[in-house]
């Protein structure tokens, strides 16, 4: 990321990370992100399918798994105490905070309206609407953070949003029995909204780090996704006071079609693996980009799809598998585009180095 000046000396956005740590720490992150991907919508709509309707209830497991993030803040934190007597308890700023806490309350709205559309639409229909959100994310970040693109790069977002377009050719053909038109057209527009707020929110988390003016490091990183967690799971809360959903928590229980004990072990693990998304998410951005995240979680689009079809036997229509189809070409056209960037870049520096030893021969022969 680009370093930040202040009026007395520079502050690096980042602190110094060897290669091979970025690198493992990437992968990490890519591994968490698709757990939770692939994994926090199956769980959420198991919830549904089987009588639970609590949206507000839904929306506060995306992120109430925040303090298993303070678990591991504190485990860190005595690994540094033993090496270094001087470390400090919390990284975060109070200008971090505020604006992190800000994120957290656009999430926890997100939060809602992805849980709504999960309650409305199969998941093999609301994964592929959610594909669009890479056309968010690419244009947020191109205002946001200045995002660079090549013609590969935009390709493959052209192709991911009209591929999620094309499932608005034919929207109620997958409707689930017994829901109404409106109810299902509700949930589609909710999806919509979900995959364009958090294509916001993923550029902003960039620029929140870019304008941090302090170091960024993956413990401050995780300090970030604890708080915006914590901020949406309050909004969330609130909700579920106003809906009263705290007191038909047991009541649901006790109705659930997978008996009392499977309906709160399918909500804890909703928030474990819901957690899992968010932190790979953000730390996928600490690595790389927020482009690169959204590109991996419209990459497992196809897992999602195939995993739903196959546990919830989901119908797969036409529409579907053309949307899966350009879906497919756009993930291939940016990979291509940065093998072909990150071969002309060694290339590059191979002509340099060549280049450089040629002259340093001549030099020495004078």
């Amino acid at each position: 990321m680009d370093t930040m000046n202040n009026h007395k000396e520079p502050v690096p956005t980042t602190s110094k990370v060897s290669p091979t740590a970025k690198k493992t720490l990437l992968i990490l992150n890519c591994i968490l992100l698709s757990i939770g991907n692939c994994g926090g919508p199956l769980i959420m709509r198991l919830y549904f399918l089987h009588g639970g309707n609590r949206v507000w209830l839904s929306c506060f497991l995306e992120t109430a798994g925040w303090p298993f993030i303070l678990i591991v803040l504190i485990i860190l934190y005595i690994f540094r105490q033993n090496t270094d007597k001087k470390t400090t308890l919390i990284y975060m700023r109070p200008r971090l905070f505020f604006a992190v806490a800000f994120i957290g309350l656009i999430t926890g709205l997100d939060d809602y309206l992805y849980a709504y559309g999960v309650a409305r639409l199969p998941i093999s229909t609301s994964a592929l609407i959610i594909a669009s959100q890479l056309g968010f994310t690419a244009f947020f970040a191109y205002l946001l953070v200045k995002q660079k693109f090549t013609p590969y790069s935009i390709n493959a977002v052209v192709l991911l949003t009209v591929g999620a377009g094309v499932l608005a050719l034919h929207t109620s053909s997958d409707r689930p029995n017994g829901e109404s038109k409106r109810e299902y057209m509700l949930g589609f527009v909710m999806t919509i909204a979900a995959a364009l707020l958090y294509g916001f929110v993923l550029p902003l988390t960039e620029l929140t780090y870019n304008k941090a003016k302090q170091g960024i490091t993956y413990t401050l990183v995780l300090e970030i996704q604890m708080v915006m967690c914590f901020f949406a799971t309050i909004f969330c809360a609130v909700g579920m006071i106003f809906n009263d959903d705290f007191k038909v928590i047991p009541r649901e229980a006790n109705n659930f079609g997978l008996g009392e004990t499977k309906y709160y072990i399918i909500l804890c693990a909703s928030a474990l693996v819901w957690q899992c998304f968010f932190l790979g998410a953000i730390g996928v951005i600490f690595c790389a980009s927020s482009l690169l995240s959204g590109i991996i979680i419209a990459v497992l689009l196809p897992v999602t799809e195939v995993l739903a079809v196959v546990f919830y036997k989901e119908k797969f229509q036409v529409e579907k598998s053309v949307s899966l189809l350009l879906s497919l070409w756009g993930f291939a056209s940016y990979f291509y585009g940065e093998y072909k960037f990150s071969k002309k870049l060694k290339d590059k520096a191979q002509s340099s180095q060549l280049s450089m030893e040629l002259s340093q021969a001549d030099y020495s022969s004078v």
